[in-house]
Protein backbone atom coordinates (compact mmCIF):
# COMPACT_ATOMS: atom_id res chain seq x y z
CA UNK A 1 0.00 0.00 0.00
CA UNK A 2 1.41 3.65 -1.11
CA UNK A 3 2.57 5.78 1.91
CA UNK A 4 -0.21 8.38 0.87
CA UNK A 5 -2.86 5.65 0.69
CA UNK A 6 -2.25 4.79 4.12
CA UNK A 7 -2.29 7.98 5.70
CA UNK A 8 -5.98 8.90 3.95
CA UNK A 9 -7.01 5.60 5.40
CA UNK A 10 -5.78 6.60 8.57
CA UNK A 11 -7.44 9.78 8.00
CA UNK A 12 -10.86 8.52 6.96
CA UNK A 13 -10.70 6.16 10.44
CA UNK A 14 -10.39 8.91 12.49
CA UNK A 15 -13.23 11.25 10.68
CA UNK A 16 -15.68 7.82 11.20
CA UNK A 17 -14.69 7.47 15.10
CA UNK A 18 -14.88 11.56 15.58
CA UNK A 19 -18.61 11.07 13.61
CA UNK A 20 -19.64 8.40 16.24
CA UNK A 21 -17.90 9.73 19.00
CA UNK A 22 -20.50 10.84 21.79
CA UNK A 23 -19.57 14.88 23.51
CA UNK A 24 -18.05 15.47 26.77
CA UNK A 25 -21.68 15.49 28.38
CA UNK A 26 -22.91 12.17 27.43
CA UNK A 27 -25.42 13.58 24.38
CA UNK A 28 -25.46 12.75 20.89
CA UNK A 29 -24.44 15.09 18.43
CA UNK A 30 -26.89 15.47 16.41
CA UNK A 31 -25.47 16.21 12.56
CA UNK A 32 -23.53 13.08 13.92
CA UNK A 33 -25.48 10.91 14.93
CA UNK A 34 -26.36 10.46 11.18
CA UNK A 35 -24.80 6.95 9.93
CA UNK A 36 -22.77 9.04 7.19
CA UNK A 37 -19.30 8.44 8.74
CA UNK A 38 -18.07 11.61 6.12
CA UNK A 39 -20.84 14.16 7.28
CA UNK A 40 -18.31 16.11 8.89
CA UNK A 41 -16.23 16.46 5.99
CA UNK A 42 -19.16 17.02 3.38
CA UNK A 43 -19.90 20.08 5.92
CA UNK A 44 -16.33 21.14 5.47
CA UNK A 45 -15.99 20.84 1.87
CA UNK A 46 -19.29 22.93 1.78
CA UNK A 47 -17.39 25.89 3.75
CA UNK A 48 -14.26 25.23 1.45
CA UNK A 49 -16.14 25.58 -1.51
CA UNK A 50 -18.47 28.62 0.10
CA UNK A 51 -15.28 30.58 1.02
CA UNK A 52 -13.59 29.66 -2.71
CA UNK A 53 -16.70 31.75 -3.82
CA UNK A 54 -16.18 34.75 -1.32
CA UNK A 55 -12.70 34.85 -2.58
CA UNK A 56 -13.49 35.18 -6.14
CA UNK A 57 -16.34 37.82 -5.77
CA UNK A 58 -13.68 39.63 -3.71
CA UNK A 59 -11.55 40.22 -6.80
CA UNK A 60 -14.12 41.54 -8.84
CA UNK A 61 -13.47 44.98 -10.32
CA UNK A 62 -9.85 44.00 -9.66
CA UNK A 63 -8.06 44.91 -13.09
CA UNK A 64 -6.61 42.50 -16.10
CA UNK A 65 -3.71 42.51 -16.87
CA UNK A 66 -1.70 39.62 -18.76
CA UNK A 67 0.71 37.62 -16.21
CA UNK A 68 -0.99 39.43 -13.86
CA UNK A 69 -0.59 37.67 -9.73
CA UNK A 70 -1.39 40.58 -7.62
CA UNK A 71 -4.58 40.35 -6.17
CA UNK A 72 -6.69 43.57 -5.17
CA UNK A 73 -4.35 44.99 -8.30
CA UNK A 74 -4.04 43.25 -11.66
CA UNK A 75 -4.75 39.57 -12.40
CA UNK A 76 -5.22 37.38 -15.38
CA UNK A 77 -7.35 33.97 -15.30
CA UNK A 78 -5.11 31.96 -13.80
CA UNK A 79 -3.21 34.12 -11.59
CA UNK A 80 -7.21 34.74 -10.21
CA UNK A 81 -7.49 31.30 -9.84
CA UNK A 82 -4.14 30.59 -8.47
CA UNK A 83 -4.71 33.55 -6.04
CA UNK A 84 -8.38 32.03 -4.56
CA UNK A 85 -7.41 28.66 -4.17
CA UNK A 86 -3.67 29.72 -2.56
CA UNK A 87 -5.99 30.97 0.09
CA UNK A 88 -7.31 27.51 0.87
CA UNK A 89 -3.86 25.91 0.77
CA UNK A 90 -4.42 24.46 -2.61
CA UNK A 91 -1.27 25.48 -4.59
CA UNK A 92 -1.94 25.49 -8.40
CA UNK A 93 0.62 25.73 -11.49
CA UNK A 94 0.88 29.14 -12.61
CA UNK A 95 -1.01 28.59 -16.20
CA UNK A 96 -4.75 27.96 -17.13
CA UNK A 97 -2.79 25.06 -19.15
CA UNK A 98 -1.35 23.15 -16.31
CA UNK A 99 -4.22 24.08 -13.68
CA UNK A 100 -6.62 22.49 -16.07
CA UNK A 101 -4.62 19.22 -15.38
CA UNK A 102 -5.39 19.54 -11.57
CA UNK A 103 -8.24 17.81 -9.69
CA UNK A 104 -11.00 15.70 -10.79
CA UNK A 105 -13.00 16.30 -14.31
CA UNK A 106 -16.41 16.49 -14.15
CA UNK A 107 -18.82 16.75 -16.92
CA UNK A 108 -19.91 19.84 -18.60
CA UNK A 109 -23.75 19.79 -17.27
CA UNK A 110 -24.94 22.82 -14.31
CA UNK A 111 -27.12 20.27 -12.50
CA UNK A 112 -23.75 18.16 -11.85
CA UNK A 113 -21.02 21.31 -10.98
CA UNK A 114 -20.76 22.81 -7.64
CA UNK A 115 -19.67 26.44 -6.65
CA UNK A 116 -15.51 26.38 -6.62
CA UNK A 117 -15.50 24.51 -9.37
CA UNK A 118 -12.77 25.37 -12.26
CA UNK A 119 -14.27 25.90 -15.77
CA UNK A 120 -11.90 25.62 -18.80
CA UNK A 121 -12.02 27.15 -21.99
CA UNK A 122 -9.80 27.04 -25.26
CA UNK A 123 -9.81 25.89 -28.63
CA UNK A 124 -8.61 22.52 -29.90
CA UNK A 125 -6.48 20.55 -27.20
CA UNK A 126 -4.53 24.08 -25.74
CA UNK A 127 -6.57 25.65 -23.07
CA UNK A 128 -5.94 29.07 -23.09
CA UNK A 129 -8.81 30.59 -20.17
CA UNK A 130 -10.04 29.30 -16.38
CA UNK A 131 -12.45 30.56 -14.52
CA UNK A 132 -14.43 29.85 -11.56
CA UNK A 133 -17.79 28.45 -10.97
CA UNK A 134 -19.93 30.47 -8.61
CA UNK A 135 -23.24 28.62 -8.70
CA UNK A 136 -26.49 29.13 -10.30
CA UNK A 137 -24.93 29.51 -14.09
CA UNK A 138 -22.15 31.90 -13.36
CA UNK A 139 -18.04 31.64 -12.95
CA UNK A 140 -16.10 34.69 -12.11
CA UNK A 141 -13.05 35.48 -14.17
CA UNK A 142 -10.53 37.97 -15.62
CA UNK A 143 -12.00 38.96 -18.59
CA UNK A 144 -9.51 39.69 -21.48
CA UNK A 145 -12.74 42.06 -23.36
CA UNK A 146 -13.60 43.75 -20.33
CA UNK A 147 -10.10 43.97 -18.91
CA UNK A 148 -11.45 43.53 -15.26
CA UNK A 149 -12.86 40.88 -13.51
CA UNK A 150 -16.13 39.97 -13.94
CA UNK A 151 -19.03 37.62 -13.25
CA UNK A 152 -20.80 36.09 -15.73
CA UNK A 153 -23.67 33.84 -16.55
CA UNK A 154 -22.13 30.58 -18.40
CA UNK A 155 -25.33 30.48 -20.36
CA UNK A 156 -25.10 33.76 -22.07
CA UNK A 157 -24.08 33.27 -25.58
CA UNK A 158 -20.57 34.60 -26.44
CA UNK A 159 -17.66 33.44 -28.08
CA UNK A 160 -15.69 32.48 -24.74
CA UNK A 161 -19.17 30.00 -23.99
CA UNK A 162 -18.48 28.30 -27.30
CA UNK A 163 -14.94 27.71 -26.16
CA UNK A 164 -15.97 26.20 -22.72
CA UNK A 165 -13.66 22.60 -22.90
CA UNK A 166 -14.33 21.23 -19.25
CA UNK A 167 -15.04 21.46 -15.63
CA UNK A 168 -12.14 20.11 -12.81
CA UNK A 169 -13.21 19.95 -8.90
CA UNK A 170 -10.50 20.15 -6.59
CA UNK A 171 -12.67 20.21 -3.42
CA UNK A 172 -15.23 17.56 -2.94
CA UNK A 173 -17.42 16.40 -0.29
CA UNK A 174 -17.36 12.09 -0.66
CA UNK A 175 -15.06 9.86 0.62
CA UNK A 176 -13.66 8.13 -2.38
CA UNK A 177 -13.84 11.64 -4.91
CA UNK A 178 -12.32 13.11 -1.47
CA UNK A 179 -9.25 10.58 -1.73
CA UNK A 180 -8.69 10.80 -5.63
CA UNK A 181 -8.95 14.58 -5.78
CA UNK A 182 -5.88 14.87 -2.81
CA UNK A 183 -3.74 12.13 -4.97
CA UNK A 184 -4.40 13.89 -8.17
CA UNK A 185 -3.81 17.29 -6.49
CA UNK A 186 -0.93 15.53 -4.67
CA UNK A 187 0.32 14.33 -7.91
CA UNK A 188 -0.01 17.36 -9.96
CA UNK A 189 2.00 18.74 -7.29
CA UNK A 190 5.13 16.47 -7.75
CA UNK A 191 5.11 17.21 -11.79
Amino acid sequence: MLPCARHLLSLSACIAFIAIAPRADGQSVEQLESRKPFAAWSASAQSLRDSIVVKARGQIGTRYKLGGTKPNSALDCSGLVKYVMGAIDVMLPRTAQKQATVGREVPKDLAAMKPGDLLTFGRGKRISHIGIYVGDGRMVHASTSKRRVVETRITARSPLIRQWKGVRRLVDSTGASMRDSLLALADSLTR
